[in-house]
């Protein structure tokens, strides 16, 4: 990939900064600064930045910047920030499932942890989580946590991070500073139509964000992509392929025109593509031979807005294979992120 290093640096730089789910602000005013490094013209609105090049009309390209950390809930009091900003973490039917929670429990033991300002990201200090429950009383996930004392409510708490780089793969907590960090860099490279960088997404709110902004400045269909990483279950399964493209997730069907666009380009640069609704149907009908619970066909940002939007935004996603989704050591391979870029640019210059 052309300038490969400088897209590396540019990722260690991002993946360093705090940007909890619901405390996103400080993370917007880095953005802000490397797209206008860039030559992109910068405008925020709530939960939602919007870069721009020359031809702002040409291709519409989005990726939410927020990542899984933790809120300061009470004193010496921590929970998973996610459930908060989906205000999943209350008493009247709305709380996170018993499943979700114990999935996620034995998650984050031991993990190093930064406090931040929500608006400027000044620091308020390090900590390290020592245990996680889950609270009987109000069914929701509680982190104790070391050395971070003195917070008040409302504190957003980032888990540490760094990105580590060998043997061909990247890892840290890539979900999804890796994809924002490839829009950035796409403007580097020549980019000249629009970017959306949303938060929010783990809570399941960036989509309105969106969506208001195509109300009030689209056209009367506006094709959009969505860029993401797609968690598979071990390296094995995720080598198979380089770009994971989808026909539809739980919400809604994607455009046909533009997933089978994306899919032709796909062979025409010879970079190997699978499609993520297929993977999880074939694992699905063989679970039910075996008596298993069917998994989701997943709930991702172009479906909620597709679902909503009664026609006025349409498109589909492109998503690079990860291991260890939702972790410190989610990892991708150097190579998909480089047929990534390609596929990016082959389309924005089509």
């Amino acid at each position: 990939m052309r300038h490969f290093d400088d897209f590396i640096d540019l990722l260690k730089i991002l993946i360093r900064e705090p940007s909890v789910v619901g405390a996103e602000h400080a993370f917007f005013r880095v953005l802000q600064r490397e797209l206008e490094e860039r030559g992109a013209q910068v405008t925020w609105y709530e939960g939602l930045l919007v870069a721009q090049g020359d031809k702002p009309h040409s291709n519409y390209f989005s990726a939410h910047i927020d990542r899984h950390g933790l809120i300061c809930t009470g004193p010496n009091e921590f929970q998973y920030a996610a459930f908060v900003a989906g205000s999943r973490s209350d008493l009247l039917g709305n709380s996170v499932s018993e499943e979700l929670m114990r999935k996620i429990v034995d998650r984050f033991s031991d993990t190093p942890l930064l406090a931040y300002e929500p608006w400027s990201g000044a620091y308020r200090g390090a900590g390290v989580i020592r245990d996680t429950y889950i609270c009987e009383y109000r069914n929701n996930l509680i982190f104790t946590v070391d050395g971070l004392e003195h917070l008040v409510a409302g504190t957003p708490v980032a888990f540490r991070d760094r990105l580590n780089q060998q043997n061909g793969l990247l890892s840290g907590q890539l979900d999804n500073v890796l994809t924002a960090a490839i829009l950035v860099h796409l403007f580097a490279l020549g980019y000249q139509g629009t970017a959306f960088f949303t938060a929010q997404e783990e809570a399941g709110k960036s989509w309105r964000y969106l969506l208001e902004w195509f109300r009030r400045f689209g056209g009367t269909t506006n094709q959009l992509i969505v860029v993401d990483t797609s968690p598979y279950p071990d390296r094995e399964t995720a080598d198979t392929q380089d770009i994971v493209l989808r026909h539809r997730d739980a919400n809604a069907e994607f455009n046909i025109e533009t997933t089978t666009e994306l899919e032709a380009i796909c062979r025409d640069l010879d970079i190997r593509y699978s499609y993520k609704d297929d993977f999880i149907l074939a694992r699905n009908a063989l679970a039910e031979q075996q008596g298993q619970k069917p998994a989701s066909l997943g709930s991702t940002e172009l479906g909620r807005i597709t679902a909503a939007s009664n026609g006025l935004v349409h498109g589909t996603t492109m998503q690079i294979p990860t291991t260890g989704y939702h972790t410190m050591e989610e990892t991708a391979q150097v190579s998909a992120v480089e047929a990534f870029v390609e596929l990016l640019k082959a389309v924005s210059n089509r």
